[in-house]
Formats: structure tokens, C-alpha cells, sequence
């Protein structure tokens, strides 16, 4: 009778187990995708602050208050990558479960905010008389015939 108790404990601890490194694993392909999406984002605001710099002393703007806005707009880059990411992880909509145990579609505040950053964006190049930096590599379009 004991071996058939110490038999059942272990399944059910190797069920648990198994639970747990799905969970596990589960944490760690959200912890490299965030990585991933750390590294893109890092590199986007990299370039983008070196070509505003340049924008910026070829205009013969210098000093920390046009560094501080440079560093605004880099901040509302690494927001609307994030928002955009979320998007394109939930979705314009997403099912939420209310209280009385119903489901219902909510629309994803993401995209609401996401167009709030871009017209903050364009306010601080505008206000810094920049142009928006290419973030695609610049060459496309350049055909000369």
C-alpha cells in the first residue's frame, strides 16, 4: 500500500515537474524575445541619433538643451517600437474576460498611443527644424537614369 501512494506522489511531482519546465520555457522565449527586441531598438535609436546630431551641427545647433530633445525623441522611438511590437502581438483587438465571466473584444490602447507618440515625434523635429532620419538605409529611391 505504501509503494502505491510513494507511486502516485511521483506522478504526480513529474507532472509538476513538467509543468514547471513549460513554464520555464515559456519565460525564457519571452525573455529572448525581449532581448531581440531590445538589440533592434538600440541599434534603430543609434543611427537615428547620430544622423539627428548631424542634422543638428549642420544647422550649427549646439548645446544640451537640443541633446535633451534629441534624447526626448529617442525615448518615444524605443515607446512607439514597443507599442507597435504590442500590436503586432495582440492585435487592433483583444478578448478580455470580464468579471460576470463573459468574453468581450477590447480595443488595444497601443494603437490609440501609438498615434499620440507619432504626432509628438514630428512636434519635437518640427520644433528642432529637423527632417525625419531614414530608417531603412537611405539609397532606396535614388535611382538616377
Amino acid at each position: 500500500m505504501a509503494t502505491k501512494k510513494k507511486n502516485n506522489r511521483q506522478k504526480e511531482n513529474e507532472k509538476q515537474l513538467e509543468q514547471d519546465i513549460e513554464e520555464i520555457e515559456k519565460a525564457n522565449k519571452l525573455i529572448e524575445e525581449q532581448i531581440k527586441l531590445n538589440n533592434m531598438i538600440n541599434d534603430k535609436t543609434s543611427s537615428i541619433r547620430e544622423d539627428l546630431r548631424n542634422q543638428l551641427i549642420s544647422q550649427g545647433k549646439f548645446g544640451k538643451q537640443f541633446d535633451d530633445m534629441v534624447e526626448d525623441y529617442l525615448y518615444l522611438v524605443d515607446l512607439k517600437e514597443r507599442l507597435k511590437h504590442d500590436i503586432d502581438e495582440n492585435g487592433i483587438r483583444y478578448e478580455n474576460t470580464g468579471g460576470n465571466g463573459f468574453k468581450t473584444f477590447k480595443p488595444n490602447e497601443s494603437c490609440e498611443r501609438l498615434l499620440k507618440t507619432n504626432a509628438q515625434m514630428l512636434k519635437i523635429l518640427q520644433d528642432l527644424e529637423l527632417k525625419a532620419p531614414d530608417e531603412g538605409g537611405g539609397d532606396e529611391g535614388d535611382d538616377l537614369l
